[in-house]
């Protein structure tokens, strides 16, 4: 009887084989590109970290940047509060700012010290002018003081005026000319002056309100100052500040009485510049 051939058996394909060989290499090579990766970042992370704990000294030293069960460890949990260190370091803490402490105090200094020569000024001017007005047998007439800006005299309202009234009377134009024969000491100097009145309302057809007869008062003397002396026109300034800056009482008639006023005052040098612009 004839043999039976055994038929081979049948061999895998050699293409399925390569395509699993190369699935494989290319798993292979995903996961160990994942752990570079991976690792690049951990390590520049960490870098990150102390490169902003030894700038900002905001997180404790030694905290890992992968570790002790937390994300950058103790430092991320800080990370939020870098707004408030920034905020508290351009503040009150300037001290981390690189110097802005110190160029804050000197600009300080220099206003300081800019206030101190300028009242200093203003004193001797005052002082010059009350002599000057003693001399003129002025001094019951008018009160001088003084500031850092400037010496302001002060004239009462009834000897130059009468009442609801803005032309200077008669007998009180001498007054006015004296004074302004000291201001012509200061030709350099601005010079303002300002009207002001009481509370109680006027009735006038003339002037509407206290502002209005305030600021009238105010020009005639002004106008009257660059009438009769040789003092720069642009220089000299008038305004009319109504009831609004008491110097007294309105409720009294003394008060209201002090407070019925012409005041005259003279910048210093250094509160007169760029006054002509």
């Amino acid at each position: 009887m004839a043999r039976k051939k055994r038929e081979p058996e049948a061999k895998p394909a050699a293409g399925w084989i390569t395509t699993f060989s190369d699935l494989m290499n290319l798993l292979l090579c995903f996961f160990v590109l994942l752990f570079s990766m991976s690792t690049v970042d951990a390590e520049k992370f960490q870098m990150v970290i102390a490169s902003l704990q030894s700038s900002l000294s905001i997180m404790p030293a030694g905290s890992m940047s992968i570790g002790e069960g937390e994300m950058v460890g103790n430092g991320i949990s800080q990370l939020p509060n870098i707004d408030v260190y920034f905020e508290t370091s351009s503040g009150e803490d300037g001290d981390s700012q690189g110097g802005k402490t110190e160029e804050t105090e000197t600009e300080t200094d220099v206003a300081e010290q800019y206030k101190e020569q300028a009242l200093s000024e203003s004193e001797q001017m005052a002082e010059q002018i009350e002599q000057q007005i003693e001399a003129g047998g002025l001094q019951n007439q008018v009160e001088v003081d003084f500031n850092a800006e400037y010496v302001k005299l002060t004239l009462n309202g009834a000897i130059l005026f009468d009442s609801a009234k803005a032309n200077i009377r008669e007998d009180a134009q001498p007054l006015i000319a004296k004074i302004g024969t000291i201001l012509e000491n200061y030709d350099s100097n601005v010079i303002e002056i300002e009207g002001h009145t009481d509370n109680v309302p006027i009735h006038s057809s003339k002037y509407e309100n206290n502002n209005v007869l305030s600021m009238y008062r105010a020009l005639s003397v002004a106008d009257f100052i660059r009438d009769n002396t040789t003092l720069d026109p642009a220089l000299i300034k008038s305004s009319g500040r109504g009831e609004y800056v008491p110097v007294a009482d309105n409720t009294t008639e003394e008060g209201r009485a002090r407070n019925r006023r012409v005041e005259i005052k003279v910048y210093n040098s250094y509160n007169s510049g760029g006054a002509t612009e």
